[in-house]
């Protein structure tokens, strides 16, 4: 059997999409799009997902979209590539939505837009050590695209910004990753994930929801902070906040979540993963019914 595609509005045999080099996509970087991954061969949040999608639809003026078959399609697709995995692997599904060519260089009226989903493997390689060594980062000059170029709860492929600030950090230590701030001065983001700090005073401290993507593993985490009876509170963080924090932590959909040891070479703590940390991912591997560390190993270097 193949892998299944899907391409505006059919489901492909094939691992191969295409799109014209006069999409906006591609010509703009106009595109919305949502990561997923699955747990078990089922797509996780699939709610969340669907409507921080819905919403990014409307924010570039694309309602039109077919949503409830999208999402109907898209367990198709997942369960199907699934299926030809190694038992015990999992996948991820990108979905991904373009409004077309744009208007100077539309040569007909066909192509109003690219809709298609395809899934990879997770690439656990990426990440399978860091559960236990925990991960760098650096404070960048690239700042975080500000609400008035476009607004925080977009979710979309323009992300240069965290390519030049990845750029950076690596330029300034090997292996590390960027730590973005705001026009401001605060704590944004990482490159592609969210940050938490951890603080005994406080518990979970996240930036202003306002201020930057709705993360659904932050509210992931919220649940599971919740039940751990750890409180989570929303306010400005800064640098020192960072620096001075017992964990940090940094989340995103295909990880799920990884500590924080060291910000511009100092430690965080005692230099690595927390008790915090090793609670809230045994309570997540628990939620999902996967061992999300052993699964990473087993995998990180498939054959």
């Amino acid at each position: 059997m193949t892998e299944l595609t899907y391409c505006n509005g059919e489901i492909r045999s094939g691992q191969e999409l295409s799109i014209s080099v006069l999409d906006a996509g591609f010509v703009q970087g106009v595109t919305v799009s949502e990561q997923l991954r699955t747990f078990g061969g089922k797509l996780f949040a699939l709610d969340e997902h669907f409507a921080r999608l819905r919403r990014s639809l409307e924010v570039v003026g694309l309602q039109d979209i077919d949503l409830d078959n999208l999402r109907a399609e898209a367990g198709v697709i997942a369960s199907h590539n699934h299926s030809l995995q190694q038992p015990g692997d999992d996948i991820g599904l990108t979905i991904f939505v373009t409004p077309g060519s744009p208007p100077v260089l539309k040569r007909s009226v066909e192509a109003e837009r690219s809709v298609g989903m395809f899934t990879t493997p997770l690439p656990f390689h990426r990440w399978a050590d860091n559960y236990a060594n925990g991960v760098s980062l650096v404070v960048t000059s690239v700042r975080q695209v500000p609400a008035n170029c476009w607004p925080p709860e977009l979710k979309c492929r323009s992300r240069m910004h965290y390519f030049l600030a990845d750029r950076e950090a690596q330029n300034a230590r090997p292996g590390a990753r960027a730590l973005l701030l705001d026009q401001e001065g605060f704590i944004a983001e990482a490159s592609t994930a969210s940050v938490l700090v951890y603080r005994e005073a406080e518990g979970f401290v996240a930036p202003r929801p306002e201020k930057v993507l709705p993360s659904i593993s932050v509210g992931m985490l919220r649940k599971l902070a919740e039940t751990l009876e750890i409180d989570c509170i929303h306010r400005d963080i800064t640098i020192d906040d960072v620096r001075s924090a017992n964990e940090v932590l940094l989340m995103s959909t295909s990880p799920c979540l990884l500590p924080v040891t060291s910000i511009d070479g100092d430690n965080i703590g005692s230099g690595e993963p927390g008790p915090v940390f090793t609670k809230l991912l045994a309570a997540w591997s628990s939620h999902v019914e996967t061992d999300i560390v052993g699964q990473a190993r087993q995998f990180a270097y498939r054959g």
